[in-house]
Protein backbone atom coordinates (compact mmCIF):
# COMPACT_ATOMS: atom_id res chain seq x y z
CA UNK A 1 0.00 0.00 0.00
CA UNK A 2 1.42 3.53 -1.07
CA UNK A 3 1.83 6.41 1.17
CA UNK A 4 1.08 8.53 -2.29
CA UNK A 5 -2.09 11.40 -1.45
CA UNK A 6 -2.92 14.23 -3.26
CA UNK A 7 -3.58 16.38 0.00
CA UNK A 8 -2.22 14.42 2.83
CA UNK A 9 -3.13 15.11 6.05
CA UNK A 10 -1.84 13.68 9.47
CA UNK A 11 -2.12 14.35 12.96
CA UNK A 12 -1.83 13.92 16.44
CA UNK A 13 -4.78 14.02 19.25
CA UNK A 14 -2.93 13.88 22.80
CA UNK A 15 -5.22 13.90 25.88
CA UNK A 16 -4.38 16.50 28.42
CA UNK A 17 -3.59 14.44 30.76
CA UNK A 18 -0.20 15.11 32.36
CA UNK A 19 2.85 15.76 30.39
CA UNK A 20 3.92 14.40 27.03
CA UNK A 21 5.04 10.80 27.29
CA UNK A 22 8.06 9.63 25.10
CA UNK A 23 5.74 7.23 23.27
CA UNK A 24 3.26 10.11 21.97
CA UNK A 25 6.18 12.23 21.12
CA UNK A 26 7.78 9.19 18.55
CA UNK A 27 4.10 8.99 17.40
CA UNK A 28 3.93 12.77 16.66
CA UNK A 29 7.20 12.98 15.16
CA UNK A 30 6.20 9.94 12.59
CA UNK A 31 2.54 11.59 11.59
CA UNK A 32 4.78 14.75 11.55
CA UNK A 33 8.03 13.41 9.11
CA UNK A 34 5.24 11.30 6.99
CA UNK A 35 3.15 14.90 6.48
CA UNK A 36 6.59 16.60 5.65
CA UNK A 37 7.64 13.66 3.46
CA UNK A 38 4.68 14.09 1.25
CA UNK A 39 4.07 17.74 1.32
CA UNK A 40 1.25 17.44 3.61
CA UNK A 41 -0.10 19.09 6.69
CA UNK A 42 0.72 18.22 9.99
CA UNK A 43 -2.35 18.66 12.37
CA UNK A 44 -2.83 18.88 16.23
CA UNK A 45 -6.00 17.95 18.25
CA UNK A 46 -6.54 17.60 22.00
CA UNK A 47 -8.63 15.10 22.70
CA UNK A 48 -10.35 16.68 26.21
CA UNK A 49 -13.37 14.89 26.09
CA UNK A 50 -12.76 12.75 29.13
CA UNK A 51 -13.67 15.35 31.77
CA UNK A 52 -12.42 12.88 34.32
CA UNK A 53 -9.00 12.73 33.44
CA UNK A 54 -8.61 16.11 31.62
CA UNK A 55 -5.93 18.17 34.13
CA UNK A 56 -6.24 21.51 31.50
CA UNK A 57 -4.27 24.27 30.51
CA UNK A 58 -1.62 23.10 31.92
CA UNK A 59 -1.43 19.78 30.25
CA UNK A 60 -1.91 21.19 27.20
CA UNK A 61 0.94 24.04 27.27
CA UNK A 62 3.23 20.87 28.44
CA UNK A 63 1.82 18.97 25.82
CA UNK A 64 2.80 21.80 23.04
CA UNK A 65 6.13 22.79 24.81
CA UNK A 66 7.28 19.40 24.41
CA UNK A 67 6.81 19.31 20.85
CA UNK A 68 8.42 22.71 20.21
CA UNK A 69 11.65 21.18 22.32
CA UNK A 70 11.95 18.71 20.04
CA UNK A 71 11.63 21.01 16.96
CA UNK A 72 7.85 19.25 15.98
CA UNK A 73 6.16 22.21 14.88
CA UNK A 74 2.35 21.75 13.37
CA UNK A 75 0.54 23.10 10.40
CA UNK A 76 -2.82 23.31 11.92
CA UNK A 77 -4.23 23.34 15.81
CA UNK A 78 -3.14 25.42 18.45
CA UNK A 79 -0.88 28.07 18.71
CA UNK A 80 2.34 27.25 21.13
CA UNK A 81 0.82 29.79 23.38
CA UNK A 82 -2.68 28.99 23.22
CA UNK A 83 -3.28 32.41 22.33
CA UNK A 84 -4.68 31.38 18.71
CA UNK A 85 -5.19 29.05 16.10
CA UNK A 86 -3.20 27.74 13.16
CA UNK A 87 -5.77 27.07 10.55
CA UNK A 88 -4.77 27.27 7.16
CA UNK A 89 -8.00 25.01 5.50
CA UNK A 90 -10.22 26.25 8.46
CA UNK A 91 -11.04 23.22 10.49
CA UNK A 92 -10.82 24.50 13.69
CA UNK A 93 -11.57 24.40 16.37
CA UNK A 94 -8.53 21.59 17.69
CA UNK A 95 -10.32 20.92 21.07
CA UNK A 96 -13.31 18.05 20.87
CA UNK A 97 -14.80 19.71 24.16
CA UNK A 98 -15.67 22.87 21.26
CA UNK A 99 -17.17 20.28 18.73
CA UNK A 100 -19.74 19.21 20.46
CA UNK A 101 -22.68 20.04 17.52
CA UNK A 102 -20.34 18.70 15.21
CA UNK A 103 -20.67 15.24 17.42
CA UNK A 104 -24.41 15.46 18.19
CA UNK A 105 -24.80 16.08 14.14
CA UNK A 106 -23.33 13.15 12.85
CA UNK A 107 -24.79 11.30 16.11
CA UNK A 108 -28.15 11.56 15.50
CA UNK A 109 -27.78 11.08 11.65
CA UNK A 110 -26.77 6.85 13.39
CA UNK A 111 -29.85 7.34 15.71
CA UNK A 112 -32.16 8.47 13.03
CA UNK A 113 -30.97 5.66 10.67
CA UNK A 114 -31.53 2.58 13.14
CA UNK A 115 -27.40 1.84 13.52
CA UNK A 116 -27.38 3.49 17.13
CA UNK A 117 -29.97 3.40 19.78
CA UNK A 118 -30.47 4.98 23.26
CA UNK A 119 -29.68 2.52 26.32
CA UNK A 120 -30.38 3.22 30.16
CA UNK A 121 -28.89 0.46 31.96
CA UNK A 122 -27.37 1.99 35.00
CA UNK A 123 -23.93 1.30 35.98
CA UNK A 124 -24.87 -0.94 38.84
CA UNK A 125 -26.90 -2.97 36.21
CA UNK A 126 -23.69 -2.90 34.03
CA UNK A 127 -21.52 -4.05 36.58
CA UNK A 128 -24.28 -7.27 36.89
CA UNK A 129 -23.69 -8.42 34.12
CA UNK A 130 -20.01 -8.19 34.04
CA UNK A 131 -20.43 -10.24 36.94
CA UNK A 132 -22.41 -12.67 35.63
CA UNK A 133 -20.34 -13.26 32.31
CA UNK A 134 -16.96 -13.38 34.46
CA UNK A 135 -19.15 -16.22 36.89
CA UNK A 136 -19.93 -17.93 33.62
CA UNK A 137 -15.74 -17.21 32.46
CA UNK A 138 -16.74 -15.47 29.18
CA UNK A 139 -15.78 -11.74 28.05
CA UNK A 140 -18.75 -9.81 28.44
CA UNK A 141 -20.33 -8.89 25.37
CA UNK A 142 -23.28 -5.78 25.46
CA UNK A 143 -26.53 -8.52 24.56
CA UNK A 144 -28.11 -5.61 23.00
CA UNK A 145 -31.11 -5.70 25.33
CA UNK A 146 -32.06 -2.15 24.89
CA UNK A 147 -33.56 -2.78 21.69
CA UNK A 148 -36.59 -4.70 23.49
CA UNK A 149 -37.63 -0.97 24.11
CA UNK A 150 -39.78 -0.07 21.74
CA UNK A 151 -37.78 2.50 19.27
CA UNK A 152 -40.07 5.74 20.09
CA UNK A 153 -40.25 5.12 23.60
CA UNK A 154 -36.75 5.17 23.54
CA UNK A 155 -36.31 8.26 22.00
CA UNK A 156 -39.19 9.67 24.67
CA UNK A 157 -37.19 8.71 27.45
CA UNK A 158 -33.92 10.64 26.10
CA UNK A 159 -35.60 13.28 25.27
CA UNK A 160 -37.15 13.52 29.03
CA UNK A 161 -33.76 13.83 30.39
CA UNK A 162 -33.69 10.10 31.65
CA UNK A 163 -29.77 8.98 32.24
CA UNK A 164 -28.51 7.05 29.18
CA UNK A 165 -25.68 6.53 26.44
CA UNK A 166 -25.76 5.88 23.18
CA UNK A 167 -24.44 2.64 21.47
CA UNK A 168 -23.87 1.90 17.99
CA UNK A 169 -25.54 -1.03 16.61
CA UNK A 170 -22.20 -2.99 15.50
CA UNK A 171 -22.89 -4.37 11.81
CA UNK A 172 -22.94 -8.36 11.47
CA UNK A 173 -20.06 -8.59 9.55
CA UNK A 174 -16.59 -8.88 8.54
CA UNK A 175 -14.23 -5.47 9.13
CA UNK A 176 -10.56 -5.12 7.36
CA UNK A 177 -8.19 -2.93 8.82
CA UNK A 178 -6.18 -1.92 6.15
CA UNK A 179 -2.95 -1.31 7.97
CA UNK A 180 0.47 -0.27 6.42
CA UNK A 181 2.54 -2.28 8.50
CA UNK A 182 0.79 -5.29 10.15
CA UNK A 183 -0.74 -5.70 6.59
CA UNK A 184 -5.27 -5.93 5.97
CA UNK A 185 -6.40 -7.09 9.73
CA UNK A 186 -9.38 -9.19 9.39
CA UNK A 187 -11.89 -8.99 12.37
CA UNK A 188 -14.61 -11.78 11.63
CA UNK A 189 -18.61 -11.15 11.74
CA UNK A 190 -20.08 -10.92 15.12
CA UNK A 191 -17.03 -9.73 16.95
CA UNK A 192 -18.07 -6.59 17.25
CA UNK A 193 -19.95 -5.71 20.48
CA UNK A 194 -22.53 -2.43 20.71
CA UNK A 195 -19.87 -0.43 21.65
CA UNK A 196 -21.58 3.30 23.58
CA UNK A 197 -20.00 6.31 21.55
CA UNK A 198 -21.85 8.83 23.74
CA UNK A 199 -21.83 8.52 27.49
CA UNK A 200 -24.14 9.53 29.73
CA UNK A 201 -22.66 13.00 30.79
CA UNK A 202 -23.56 13.97 27.07
CA UNK A 203 -19.74 13.53 25.80
CA UNK A 204 -18.75 11.45 22.82
CA UNK A 205 -16.31 8.61 23.63
CA UNK A 206 -12.87 8.35 22.15
CA UNK A 207 -14.11 5.71 19.43
CA UNK A 208 -16.73 8.27 17.89
CA UNK A 209 -15.13 11.80 18.26
CA UNK A 210 -12.02 10.39 16.62
CA UNK A 211 -13.96 9.08 14.00
CA UNK A 212 -15.80 12.11 13.07
CA UNK A 213 -12.76 14.25 13.67
CA UNK A 214 -10.57 12.62 11.20
CA UNK A 215 -13.00 13.00 8.52
CA UNK A 216 -14.08 16.51 8.84
CA UNK A 217 -10.36 17.48 9.40
CA UNK A 218 -9.44 15.31 5.96
CA UNK A 219 -7.10 13.41 8.21
CA UNK A 220 -5.29 10.78 5.27
CA UNK A 221 -3.14 8.69 7.64
CA UNK A 222 -3.20 7.87 10.21
CA UNK A 223 0.07 6.45 12.59
CA UNK A 224 -0.02 5.50 15.89
CA UNK A 225 0.31 2.79 18.48
CA UNK A 226 -0.28 -0.76 18.21
CA UNK A 227 -2.24 -0.12 21.21
CA UNK A 228 -4.54 1.46 19.55
CA UNK A 229 -5.04 -1.88 16.47
CA UNK A 230 -8.00 -3.20 19.48
CA UNK A 231 -9.90 0.17 18.71
CA UNK A 232 -9.60 1.01 15.14
CA UNK A 233 -11.96 -2.24 13.58
CA UNK A 234 -14.71 0.02 15.62
CA UNK A 235 -13.64 2.94 13.75
CA UNK A 236 -13.81 1.23 10.35
CA UNK A 237 -17.20 0.19 11.25
CA UNK A 238 -18.65 3.49 11.87
CA UNK A 239 -16.51 4.94 9.04
CA UNK A 240 -18.67 2.80 7.01
CA UNK A 241 -21.90 3.70 8.79
CA UNK A 242 -21.34 7.39 8.67
CA UNK A 243 -19.94 7.37 4.82
CA UNK A 244 -17.05 8.10 5.63
CA UNK A 245 -13.18 7.69 4.18
CA UNK A 246 -11.19 5.24 5.89
CA UNK A 247 -7.34 6.64 6.77
CA UNK A 248 -4.45 4.65 6.02
CA UNK A 249 -3.73 3.38 9.17
CA UNK A 250 -0.24 1.96 10.13
CA UNK A 251 0.40 0.85 13.56
CA UNK A 252 3.05 1.49 15.62
CA UNK A 253 5.33 -1.27 17.69
CA UNK A 254 5.41 -0.77 21.47
CA UNK A 255 8.25 1.05 23.34
CA UNK A 256 9.19 -0.94 26.26
CA UNK A 257 11.36 -0.62 28.99
CA UNK A 258 15.42 -2.00 29.86
CA UNK A 259 13.35 -4.89 31.44
CA UNK A 260 11.13 -5.82 28.28
CA UNK A 261 7.71 -3.89 29.63
CA UNK A 262 5.57 -1.41 28.45
CA UNK A 263 7.48 1.98 29.18
CA UNK A 264 5.23 3.82 30.77
CA UNK A 265 4.47 6.33 33.57
CA UNK A 266 4.17 3.44 36.21
CA UNK A 267 7.91 2.79 35.58
CA UNK A 268 8.51 6.08 37.87
CA UNK A 269 6.65 4.90 40.96
CA UNK A 270 8.35 1.56 40.37
CA UNK A 271 11.49 2.94 41.20
CA UNK A 272 10.32 5.18 44.30
CA UNK A 273 7.78 1.91 45.67
CA UNK A 274 11.19 -0.21 45.66
CA UNK A 275 13.47 2.21 47.50
CA UNK A 276 10.82 2.29 50.26
CA UNK A 277 10.41 -1.35 50.42
CA UNK A 278 14.38 -1.77 50.22
CA UNK A 279 14.84 0.73 52.99
CA UNK A 280 11.86 -0.04 55.38
CA UNK A 281 10.08 3.05 54.77
CA UNK A 282 6.84 3.07 56.15
CA UNK A 283 6.32 6.87 56.90
CA UNK A 284 7.03 9.90 54.04
CA UNK A 285 10.35 11.59 54.75
CA UNK A 286 9.01 15.01 56.26
CA UNK A 287 7.80 17.70 53.40
CA UNK A 288 7.61 15.19 50.83
CA UNK A 289 3.88 14.01 50.53
CA UNK A 290 0.98 13.67 52.87
CA UNK A 291 1.11 11.11 55.11
CA UNK A 292 -2.43 9.78 54.77
CA UNK A 293 -1.53 10.00 50.92
CA UNK A 294 1.80 8.08 51.44
CA UNK A 295 -0.10 5.40 53.65
CA UNK A 296 -2.82 4.78 51.21
CA UNK A 297 -0.45 4.14 48.76
CA UNK A 298 2.26 1.84 50.18
CA UNK A 299 -0.31 -0.65 51.51
CA UNK A 300 -1.78 -0.20 47.41
CA UNK A 301 0.49 -1.59 44.68
CA UNK A 302 -2.22 -0.66 42.31
CA UNK A 303 -2.30 3.27 43.79
CA UNK A 304 -0.11 5.40 42.05
CA UNK A 305 0.95 8.84 44.11
CA UNK A 306 0.80 12.22 41.99
CA UNK A 307 3.58 13.52 39.72
CA UNK A 308 4.38 15.99 42.33
CA UNK A 309 4.24 13.74 45.21
CA UNK A 310 6.44 11.18 43.50
CA UNK A 311 9.23 13.63 42.66
CA UNK A 312 9.21 15.46 45.96
CA UNK A 313 9.59 11.55 47.91
CA UNK A 314 12.29 10.64 45.19
CA UNK A 315 14.38 13.55 46.10
CA UNK A 316 13.73 12.67 49.96
CA UNK A 317 14.83 9.22 49.50
CA UNK A 318 17.35 9.97 46.67
CA UNK A 319 16.22 8.20 44.18
CA UNK A 320 16.45 8.90 40.43
CA UNK A 321 13.82 8.40 38.62
CA UNK A 322 13.51 6.69 35.22
CA UNK A 323 12.77 9.39 32.69
CA UNK A 324 9.68 8.71 30.67
CA UNK A 325 8.32 11.84 29.33
CA UNK A 326 9.73 14.73 27.14
CA UNK A 327 9.92 17.19 30.20
CA UNK A 328 12.20 14.42 32.28
CA UNK A 329 14.69 14.24 29.16
CA UNK A 330 14.70 18.03 28.95
CA UNK A 331 15.24 18.17 32.68
CA UNK A 332 18.11 15.67 32.27
CA UNK A 333 19.85 17.82 30.47
CA UNK A 334 19.90 16.09 26.81
CA UNK A 335 19.90 18.15 23.55
CA UNK A 336 16.46 17.83 21.75
CA UNK A 337 17.93 16.99 18.62
CA UNK A 338 19.54 14.02 19.96
CA UNK A 339 16.36 12.82 21.67
CA UNK A 340 14.11 13.38 18.60
CA UNK A 341 16.99 11.35 16.33
CA UNK A 342 16.77 8.59 18.83
CA UNK A 343 13.40 7.98 19.11
CA UNK A 344 12.54 8.01 15.47
CA UNK A 345 14.83 4.65 15.71
CA UNK A 346 12.16 3.17 18.04
CA UNK A 347 11.06 1.11 15.56
CA UNK A 348 11.82 2.63 12.38
CA UNK A 349 15.15 2.80 10.48
CA UNK A 350 16.56 4.70 7.23
CA UNK A 351 18.33 1.81 5.89
CA UNK A 352 22.45 1.53 4.97
CA UNK A 353 23.22 1.43 8.58
CA UNK A 354 22.77 5.04 9.32
CA UNK A 355 21.64 5.85 12.73
CA UNK A 356 22.59 9.71 13.09
CA UNK A 357 20.52 11.95 11.46
CA UNK A 358 18.68 14.91 11.57
CA UNK A 359 14.81 16.04 11.35
CA UNK A 360 15.66 17.24 7.84
CA UNK A 361 17.42 13.38 7.39
CA UNK A 362 13.96 12.18 8.71
CA UNK A 363 11.77 14.37 6.89
CA UNK A 364 13.15 13.38 3.14
CA UNK A 365 13.81 9.60 4.01
CA UNK A 366 10.03 8.80 6.85
CA UNK A 367 7.95 5.73 4.79
CA UNK A 368 5.95 3.47 7.18
CA UNK A 369 7.09 0.13 5.14
CA UNK A 370 10.32 0.56 7.07
CA UNK A 371 8.28 0.31 11.08
CA UNK A 372 8.85 -3.07 12.49
CA UNK A 373 6.05 -5.10 13.58
CA UNK A 374 8.02 -6.03 17.15
CA UNK A 375 8.55 -4.31 20.21
CA UNK A 376 11.22 -1.52 20.04
CA UNK A 377 13.43 -1.41 23.52
CA UNK A 378 14.42 1.88 25.13
CA UNK A 379 18.25 1.43 25.91
CA UNK A 380 18.98 4.40 27.94
CA UNK A 381 23.00 3.70 27.80
CA UNK A 382 22.55 4.55 23.94
CA UNK A 383 20.76 7.69 24.19
CA UNK A 384 23.85 8.94 26.36
CA UNK A 385 26.19 7.68 24.07
CA UNK A 386 24.41 10.08 21.18
CA UNK A 387 24.19 12.68 23.38
CA UNK A 388 27.53 12.80 24.41
CA UNK A 389 28.59 12.29 20.90
CA UNK A 390 26.58 15.19 20.34
CA UNK A 391 27.89 17.38 23.25
CA UNK A 392 31.47 16.94 21.64
CA UNK A 393 30.72 18.08 18.34
CA UNK A 394 29.38 21.51 19.31
CA UNK A 395 31.36 24.64 19.70
CA UNK A 396 32.88 25.42 23.20
CA UNK A 397 30.59 28.71 22.31
CA UNK A 398 27.63 26.96 21.91
CA UNK A 399 27.99 24.77 24.16
CA UNK A 400 28.01 27.51 26.97
CA UNK A 401 25.44 29.03 25.24
CA UNK A 402 22.96 26.27 25.55
CA UNK A 403 23.98 25.09 28.93
CA UNK A 404 23.65 27.87 30.15
CA UNK A 405 20.07 28.43 29.13
CA UNK A 406 19.65 24.72 30.44
CA UNK A 407 21.41 26.10 34.06
CA UNK A 408 18.15 28.90 33.78
CA UNK A 409 15.92 26.88 34.52
CA UNK A 410 16.78 23.89 36.17
CA UNK A 411 20.04 24.63 38.15
CA UNK A 412 19.84 28.67 38.67
CA UNK A 413 21.70 28.33 41.74
CA UNK A 414 25.23 27.57 39.99
CA UNK A 415 25.07 30.32 37.97
CA UNK A 416 24.27 32.74 40.67
CA UNK A 417 27.26 30.93 42.33
CA UNK A 418 29.99 32.20 39.88
CA UNK A 419 27.53 36.01 39.15
CA UNK A 420 26.00 34.51 35.59
CA UNK A 421 22.57 34.63 36.98
CA UNK A 422 21.71 37.44 34.74
CA UNK A 423 23.99 36.44 31.78
CA UNK A 424 26.85 34.70 30.62
CA UNK A 425 30.00 35.75 31.93
CA UNK A 426 33.96 34.49 31.41
CA UNK A 427 33.27 32.51 34.88
CA UNK A 428 30.69 30.80 32.98
CA UNK A 429 32.58 30.08 29.59
CA UNK A 430 35.72 28.91 31.50
CA UNK A 431 33.51 26.22 33.31
CA UNK A 432 31.78 25.55 30.25
CA UNK A 433 35.13 24.72 28.37
CA UNK A 434 36.37 23.04 31.23
CA UNK A 435 33.06 20.84 31.94
CA UNK A 436 32.22 19.98 28.55
CA UNK A 437 35.18 16.99 27.49
CA UNK A 438 33.03 15.18 30.88
CA UNK A 439 29.36 14.96 30.29
CA UNK A 440 27.11 13.26 29.02
CA UNK A 441 24.14 15.06 29.54
CA UNK A 442 23.88 18.93 30.84
CA UNK A 443 22.97 17.53 34.38
CA UNK A 444 25.98 15.71 34.55
CA UNK A 445 27.87 19.42 34.34
CA UNK A 446 25.97 20.79 37.18
CA UNK A 447 26.19 18.02 38.84
CA UNK A 448 30.25 17.97 38.50
CA UNK A 449 29.87 21.51 39.41
CA UNK A 450 27.70 21.55 42.31
CA UNK A 451 30.66 22.64 44.68
CA UNK A 452 30.76 25.68 43.07
CA UNK A 453 27.21 26.27 44.88
CA UNK A 454 28.49 25.32 48.34
CA UNK A 455 29.75 27.39 50.72
CA UNK A 456 33.36 26.83 52.53
CA UNK A 457 31.74 25.83 55.57
CA UNK A 458 29.86 23.32 54.33
CA UNK A 459 31.90 21.32 52.50
CA UNK A 460 31.65 17.59 53.34
CA UNK A 461 35.08 15.82 52.72
CA UNK A 462 35.06 12.26 51.59
CA UNK A 463 36.77 9.90 54.27
CA UNK A 464 38.04 7.21 51.50
CA UNK A 465 39.63 10.75 49.73
CA UNK A 466 40.92 12.38 52.85
CA UNK A 467 42.56 8.90 53.55
CA UNK A 468 44.26 8.00 50.45
CA UNK A 469 44.98 11.96 48.88
CA UNK A 470 45.92 13.94 52.34
CA UNK A 471 46.49 11.30 55.31
CA UNK A 472 48.86 8.68 53.15
CA UNK A 473 52.52 8.74 54.31
CA UNK A 474 52.48 10.75 57.46
CA UNK A 475 50.21 13.62 55.57
CA UNK A 476 52.09 13.83 52.55
CA UNK A 477 49.34 15.42 50.69
CA UNK A 478 48.68 17.95 53.65
CA UNK A 479 52.20 18.58 52.80
CA UNK A 480 51.91 19.65 49.65
CA UNK A 481 48.58 21.09 49.98
CA UNK A 482 50.29 23.67 52.79
CA UNK A 483 53.35 24.41 50.83
CA UNK A 484 51.15 25.56 47.57
CA UNK A 485 49.01 27.64 49.17
CA UNK A 486 51.55 30.06 49.95
CA UNK A 487 52.38 30.15 46.18
CA UNK A 488 48.85 30.80 45.53
CA UNK A 489 48.95 33.48 47.59
CA UNK A 490 51.25 35.27 46.10
CA UNK A 491 49.77 34.62 42.30
CA UNK A 492 48.79 37.55 41.04
CA UNK A 493 46.94 36.93 37.99
CA UNK A 494 44.32 34.33 38.15
CA UNK A 495 43.51 33.01 35.19
CA UNK A 496 43.61 28.77 33.71
CA UNK A 497 46.62 29.64 32.00
CA UNK A 498 48.89 31.11 35.31
CA UNK A 499 47.56 28.62 37.56
CA UNK A 500 48.38 25.89 35.20
CA UNK A 501 51.95 27.44 34.86
CA UNK A 502 51.79 27.94 38.71
CA UNK A 503 51.61 24.11 39.16
CA UNK A 504 53.70 23.30 36.20
CA UNK A 505 56.73 25.27 38.05
CA UNK A 506 55.78 24.10 41.89
CA UNK A 507 55.94 20.32 40.59
CA UNK A 508 59.23 21.26 38.62
CA UNK A 509 60.90 22.28 41.91
CA UNK A 510 59.76 19.58 44.02
CA UNK A 511 60.36 16.73 41.40
CA UNK A 512 56.78 15.18 41.72
CA UNK A 513 53.78 15.04 39.18
CA UNK A 514 50.94 17.43 38.91
CA UNK A 515 48.71 14.89 40.21
CA UNK A 516 50.63 14.86 43.48
CA UNK A 517 49.34 19.00 43.66
CA UNK A 518 46.15 18.42 41.68
CA UNK A 519 44.30 15.81 44.03
CA UNK A 520 45.18 17.61 47.48
CA UNK A 521 43.63 20.85 45.49
CA UNK A 522 40.58 19.04 44.17
CA UNK A 523 39.85 17.77 48.05
CA UNK A 524 40.24 20.77 49.65
CA UNK A 525 37.98 23.04 47.57
CA UNK A 526 35.23 20.09 46.17
CA UNK A 527 35.34 17.69 49.37
CA UNK A 528 36.51 14.71 46.95
CA UNK A 529 38.71 13.86 44.00
CA UNK A 530 36.16 14.56 41.09
CA UNK A 531 35.96 18.29 39.77
CA UNK A 532 36.88 19.81 36.31
CA UNK A 533 40.91 20.32 35.40
CA UNK A 534 42.09 22.19 38.39
CA UNK A 535 43.51 25.21 36.61
CA UNK A 536 39.86 26.02 34.98
CA UNK A 537 38.66 24.86 38.58
CA UNK A 538 40.50 27.30 40.88
CA UNK A 539 40.24 30.17 37.99
CA UNK A 540 36.23 29.74 38.05
CA UNK A 541 35.67 29.37 42.08
CA UNK A 542 37.98 32.21 42.65
CA UNK A 543 41.22 33.76 44.40
CA UNK A 544 39.44 34.30 47.94
CA UNK A 545 36.90 31.26 48.05
CA UNK A 546 40.33 28.95 46.62
CA UNK A 547 42.47 30.10 49.66
CA UNK A 548 39.57 30.15 52.16
CA UNK A 549 38.32 26.31 51.61
CA UNK A 550 42.41 25.27 51.39
CA UNK A 551 42.97 27.20 54.62
CA UNK A 552 39.51 25.10 55.92
CA UNK A 553 40.87 21.87 54.62
CA UNK A 554 44.15 22.10 56.52
CA UNK A 555 42.65 23.19 59.95
CA UNK A 556 40.13 20.72 59.99
CA UNK A 557 42.92 17.86 58.88
CA UNK A 558 45.86 19.42 59.80
CA UNK A 559 46.13 17.87 63.13
CA UNK A 560 45.37 14.46 62.45
CA UNK A 561 48.50 14.61 60.14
Amino acid sequence: MSDSSSIAVTRFAPSPTGHLHIGGARTALFNWALARRLGGHFLLRIEDTDQLRDTGRESVLGILKGLSWLGIDWDEGPAPDLEADRDPRSVAPFYQSQRLDLYTERLNQLLEADLAYHAFETPEELTAMRDEAKREKRAFKYDGRALNIPRQERFDRAASGESCVVRFRAPNEEIVVPDNVLGDVHIAPGELDDFVIRKADGFPTYHFAVVVDDELMGVTHVVRGQEHLANTPRHVALQKALGFRTPRYAHLPLIVNPGGGKMSKRDKDKAVRKACRENNITEPPAGSCDPAEFTAWIKDKNRQLNQRDLSALAVALNVELPEIDVEDFRAAGYLPEVVANYIALLGWSPGDDIEKFDMAFLAERFDTSRIGKTGARFDYKKLAAFNNDAIAELSDESFADRWWSWCAEFDPELLASIDAGAAINDRFRMLAAATKPRCKTFRDGAIGSAFLSLSTKDIAYDEKAVAKVLMKNDGEGLDTLRAFATELESCSTWTPEAIHELVGSFATRNEIGMGKIAQPLRVAITGSTVSPPIDATLAVLGRDETLARISRCLSAHGAAA
